[in-house]
This record gives structure tokens, C-alpha cells and sequence, in this order.
């Protein structure tokens, strides 16, 4: 099982490319542009699509302008965190705001009973699983309770720890993965703890958008696709801004003209929109800003959802394009 899980990660890591999903993943723990110009008018891929990717986000419960992890949650988790040397904090955020918007939801089994796979708590344990991991953290329940969240925080800190999330990069892909056995899971965990951990202050709506891209890496890029399984960069913005109950239009330029513009030279946040092409009349291109000089986007005919490398200074060069300039669409 290990040796499929690391031959696993080694093929997400081509996907998203090889650099820029090291860094992702080394961001996650705590710790390249296109060469040539994608466009939305691009022709159709022709080779084979790959499977489809299923969508995953964080479970109801906060409205879209609340924090993606309120700031006790946040307090936990880093000092959870501590207790395993290598592990950042973001990554447990980022599987308690998948699994239960940070104890947020009204859902089944987060505060009670169990949900329909039997799950419980707000980080959403199977009972033999809390059963061989549990901890009583600082001022928890005893004994410990999977529905307590300073115990069930402690307890995911213990468990991807005993898996290895400590150990390097590799190590805390296998550790998410032993969370989840699914790859979508594992992705969507990575590039949002990577968001959390460029912005602590992340609210809920670009969280949302961020969680739902990053649930669509590796699907093909098609040519005016808007999902489910296959996107071109400006449908792949829209349906992620859709989940998130932010409406945007269609082709990159309309979604650039609708703004509101970032003024010049302030940095991006996680979320925001980065734009491509020859001039602000001429758009081409459009990805969503993930934090730390990286975005996702359906780059081109032939070419996958992904994870690369985004710069974002107004006219710095990206492949035959410059960067337009960036937006913010959910303020």
C-alpha cells in the first residue's frame, strides 16, 4: 500500500508539475509559467480525457464573508501542531474545514450521533480510528471525545503523525491519504492548507472557490468547458466562484472587466483572480491565486487543471503573455 500511495503522489506531482507541487506541499508542512500563451478561444484537446474528478468543499455551516477558520480554531491547531515536529498547522485546518468547516456544520455526526460512513466529531472520526489514536488535549474531555474539538484536533495531529506527516513531503501526502484514501481529498487538503498558511485570515468564500479548483486538478482542459469534468480557465473560475455563491461571466476578459481591480502593485491573496493576455482589452487568460507565487488553472488544449507557478507584478512576462492585472471578486 505505501509503495502504490508514493507511486500516487509522484503522478500528482507530473500533473500539477513537479516544482510548483513541492512547494505547494513543503508550504503545506510549515515550512512554471506556460511557454506558450493559453487562451479561451484555444481548439479542443484531442487525446484521450482523463478520468473525471470528483468535487469535494467543506461541509455547510459558516456564511461566505465569515473566516474559513475562526480564529480559536486557529489557535488549536497550531498548538496541536507543536506536538508533531514538521506538521504546520494549516494542514489540520484544512481537514477541519473540509470535514466540518471547522465544527461549524449542522450536519450529522459532527456534534452527535455519527454521519451515513459512520464518521464523528468535527474531524469527522470513525470510532476505531479515534479508539487507537485518541488524545485528551489541554482542558479536553475525559475521556477523550471525538466530539470535543480540542481532543479531536489533537487526536488528527497524533494520527498524521503516526503516519508520517512529520517526515518530509512524501510522508505528508501518505499521512492526508491515510486520512481519506482518496486523491481528490488529499489534493484539496494540500492546496488549501497551503492557502491558510500564505493567508491565516482566508475568509470562507475564497476558501470555497479554492477547495472546489483544487477538487478538479487533473481534469482536462476542454474548450469552453464549465464542468464537471472539464474546464477551460474561465469555466473552471466560474464554477469555482459559483460554488462559493459568487456569480462571475463567462470568458476571462468579461470576468477581468467585472472586477473590482486590485490597485497596482498590491500583492494577491489566496483567491484572487490573476489575468493574462496582451493588454487589459485583450484578456486571454485567467487563473485563481492559491498563495506563495502559485495559482490553478486549465492552461491549454492538451494540458490539464493544475497546480504552477503565477507571477503577478502588472507586465512581467508569462509564456508569449503578461500579467493584466489581478481581482478580487468576492469583496
Amino acid at each position: 500500500m505505501r509503495r502504490l500511495v508514493a507511486g500516487c503522489a509522484l503522478v500528482v506531482c507530473f500533473a500539477l508539475g513537479l516544482g510548483t507541487c513541492a512547494a505547494v506541499v513543503a508550504a503545506a508542512m510549515g515550512g512554471g509559467g506556460g511557454t506558450t500563451a493559453p487562451t479561451d478561444s484555444a481548439a479542443p484537446a484531442s487525446e484521450p480525457a482523463p478520468a473525471s474528478v470528483a468535487a469535494i468543499g467543506p461541509a455547510p455551516g459558516s456564511p461566505q464573508g465569515a473566516p474559513a477558520v475562526p480564529r480559536a480554531w486557529e489557535a488549536l491547531e497550531q498548538q496541536a501542531a507543536s506536538t508533531c515536529h514538521g506538521l504546520g498547522w494549516s494542514v489540520l485546518a484544512a481537514i477541519g474545514r473540509v470535514e466540518s468547516d471547522s465544527g461549524r456544520s449542522a450536519l450529522p455526526g459532527v456534534a452527535s450521533g455519527a454521519n451515513a460512513a459512520g464518521a464523528e466529531g468535527p474531524m469527522q472520526f470513525e470510532a476505531p480510528t479515534f479508539a487507537e489514536y485518541a488524545v485528551v488535549g489541554p482542558s479536553g474531555a475525559t475521556p477523550p471525545s471525538p466530539y470535543d474539538p480540542v481532543d479531536a484536533v489533537y487526536t488528527a495531529a497524533h494520527l498524521l503523525c503516526a503516519n508520517g506527516a512529520g517526515a518530509g513531503r512524501s510522508g505528508l501526502y501518505d499521512a492526508v491519504w491515510d486520512y481519506d484514501h482518496t486523491p481528490v481529498y488529499v489534493e484539496t487538503v494540500l492546496v488549501l492548507a497551503h492557502a491558510l498558511g500564505a493567508d491565516p485570515g482566508l475568509l470562507s468564500a475564497p476558501a470555497t472557490a479554492i477547495a472546489f479548483a483544487a477538487s478538479k486538478l487533473g481534469a482536462p482542459y476542454v474548450w469552453g468547458g464549465t464542468g464537471p469534468d472539464g474546464f477551460d480557465c474561465s469555466g473552471l473560475v466560474q464554477a469555482a466562484y459559483r460554488a462559493a455563491g459568487v456569480q462571475l461571466p463567462r470568458v476571462a476578459q468579461t470576468q477581468y472587466d467585472a472586477g473590482p481591480l486590485l490597485p497596482a502593485l498590491t500583492p494577491p491573496a489566496p483567491g484572487d483572480l490573476v489575468f493574462f493576455g496582451a493588454s487589459a482589452a485583450s484578456v486571454s487568460h485567467v487563473g485563481i491565486y492559491i498563495g506563495a507565487g502559485a495559482m490553478i488553472d486549465a492552461p491549454r488544449s492538451g494540458t490539464v487543471v493544475r497546480v504552477q507557478a503565477a507571477p503577478t507584478v502588472p507586465g512581467a512576462r508569462w509564456g508569449d503573455e503578461v500579467v493584466v492585472g489581478e481581482t478580487r471578486p468576492w469583496s
